[in-house]
């Protein structure tokens, strides 16, 4: 079989694969990248971009059911699920013929549908749909092949039809009770979301809080505020068992501390985590290191151990987000076509939970800076004194914000409340252009606008020790 030659190779079409596919082809070398299911990655095939259409389904069902809190009468709200599910697939359809259509405008770029593997170093086999081989070599090569659903080992797992991130989407009829294994962002975010559609919601997780690596206040909070919504949340919880009972129902059996529990559901959602689609890439014939989970081992440069070859994405470990794969992909492109020298040494890491209301989180959390030895000033309000949040009816939550006790400057920030992904954004510029808290406190913003909150949450930083 005769081996393709190309100038690079990207696996992958991700939210940085196919970016860097495009830059490396306009900037002259021909590049095939390589996909073997959808164009576009899992964030808007399975990720970002359906579950936050599906949140926002859902978020229109709770505010319908809290019409007469604003003085609106309605009549008896339902959800119809087959239509939540295709909204979610025709805006799907329309992102991915958009990053269909960006790839097919790169005169230099060749797209190849198929399953990848490593025979040597920079040489890859791809087996096309067909069942026939393509084999294709480059100096260059760049590793995009994401993450998957993982699977805990729970006895009896196998004997139901268990779903997941992915497939949960699909379906077109709400649970009567959703058992839910996992008290991460994937479990809260479908768990509420399915909660407003109607079912009985149940979460399972095995930690002693919800997010497991947020502080305790903010877990804490976000406990209660699921429980208000009538979600069973089960702390310090393992799952021992599952069975498929004779009437179809399903029977999770978990163990708090020393005492055994039953929980019947209908449907049951994995929510445990996610691991490397690396485990057929045969990385090893590529000379590319991985560590014992499968995560490809990479440096600041975002080099592997093989030369010449790189790796992006969520692949490589870390924080596992769509943003943080378009920086990586920023990253390879200053360092390969613009001789840079790009990392990623120091930068910032931001993320938003689409519960309701969103977690945006920015920095260091209050619990790990005074773990670090830092010296730092704490200001923190209720969402209950933020005037904009009284007027809209959405004060549950808060506002937090960590400053360091030398500087002045931010250091991190967790807003617990509506637009909190927004508001969180807005103390990132301010951590971006090095200000200190004071241009924040200090600021004149609209009325009434969420923004003008932090005049009084700065104004109640704790005085410095």
């Amino acid at each position: 079989m005769a081996t393709e030659r190309f100038d690079a190779i990207v696996v992958g079409t991700g939210q940085g694969g196919g970016p860097l596919a495009g830059a490396l082809a306009d900037d002259g070398r021909r590049t095939a990248i390589i996909e073997r299911g959808e164009i576009g990655g899992s964030c808007i095939n399975v990720g970002c971009t359906p579950t936050k259409t599906m949140v926002a389904s859902a978020r229109i069902a709770h505010l319908a059911r809290r019409a007469a809190d604003y003085g609106i009468e309605t009549g008896l709200i339902t959800v119809d699920p087959a239509k939540v599910r295709e909204r979610k697939r025709a805006i799907v359809r329309d992102f991915r013929g958009g990053s269909t259509a960006g790839l097919q405008s790169h005169e230099r770029l060749t797209m190849i549908h198929g399953e990848a593997r490593f025979t040597a170093a920079k040489t890859l086999a791809v087996r096309l749909a067909d069942g026939t081989e393509r084999v294709l070599t480059a100096d260059l090569v760049i590793l995009n092949p994401g993450l998957r659903p993982a699977t805990p080992t729970v006895p009896g797992l196998e004997t139901v039809d268990a779903l997941d991130s992915t497939s949960i989407m699909e379906l077109d009829q709400t649970p009567t009770h959703l058992l839910v294994l996992g008290g991460g962002y994937i479990g809260l975010e479908f768990g509420q979301m399915f909660r407003r559609f109607g079912a009985e919601v149940s979460i399972v997780q095995r930690g002693d809080q919800l997010l497991g690596r947020e502080d305790a206040d903010v877990a804490d909070a976000i406990t209660a505020i699921m429980r208000e919504d009538d979600i069973d949340i089960r702390l310090e919880s393992e799952a021992t068992g599952v069975t498929r009972k004779g009437d179809g129902a399903i029977s999770l059996t978990i163990r708090t501390g020393t005492k055994e529990h039953n929980l019947t559901g209908t449907h049951l959602l994995v929510a445990t985590g996610r691991a490397p689609n690396t485990e057929k890439l045969d990385l090893a014939a590529g000379g590319v290191r991985t560590d014992e989970h499968g995560y490809i081992v990479a440096d600041e440069h975002l080099a592997t151990s093989a030369p010449g070859i790189y790796v992006i994405g969520d692949a490589k470990g870390g924080p596992a987000f769509t943003h943080i794969a378009y920086d990586d992909f920023r990253i390879l492109r200053t360092n390969l076509i613009e001789d840079g020298r790009a990392s990623t040494r120091d930068r910032q890491v931001p993320y938003t939970v689409f519960i309701d209301p969103q977690l945006g989180r920015i920095g260091l959390g209050e619990d790990e800076a005074r773990a670090l030895g830092r010296a730092v000033r704490v200001a923190k309000i209720p969402m209950t004194s933020v005037a904009r949040a009284i007027e809209m009816d959405e004060t549950r939550g808060f506002m937090k914000v960590l400053v360091d006790a030398e500087t002045d400057r931010i250091l991190g920030a967790a807003i617990l409340g509506i637009e909190g992904g927004e508001l969180m954004s807005m103390l990132q510029i301010a951590m971006l252009g090095n200000l200190p808290y004071t241009a924040l406190r200090d600021a004149t913003f609209a009325h009434p606008t969420l923004a003008e909150s932090f005049n009084n949450l700065f104004g109640q930083l704790e005085p410095a020790p």
